[in-house]
């Protein structure tokens, strides 16, 4: 898979900025499948984020350490980060089994066609 992530450093500020390309992949790639153990023709999907469960233990300690009188816990975040990771499925034409890879950094993705 083919990074469009460019990262450029400028002399007159120390800290790193990003140049980010539009991250594009097609609709179907050929790839191997963990479950076939053979290369198949893929189908991606970008994973959608689910309803965070209330049951979990950081959302439990939230939970209680927000409630009642004071203030919030933690400091607000300054700012939004130039990139986010997108999550991606991939799913088997073949024997329809969907697996993921490690997510990517990217300030805009987009599927196309072919």
């Amino acid at each position: 898979m083919i990074r469009y992530l460019y990262r450029l450093q400028f002399t007159c500020n120390p800290t790193m900025y990003y140049k980010v390309v539009t991250m594009k992949l097609p609709r179907k790639m050929k790839m191997y499948c963990p479950f076939c153990k053979v290369h198949q023709l893929h189908e991606v999907e970008r994973v959608k984020k689910r309803k965070a469960s209330e049951l979990r233990w950081g959302q439990r300690r939230f939970r209680r350490v927000t409630a009642g009188y004071g203030g919030f816990p933690r400091p607000k975040p300054d700012r939004e980060k130039p990139t986010r990771r997108v999550a991606l499925k991939f799913r088997c034409q073949k024997c329809k089994k969907a697996h993921q890879r490690p997510g990517q950094r990217a300030k805009k993705f987009e599927i196309k066609e072919q």
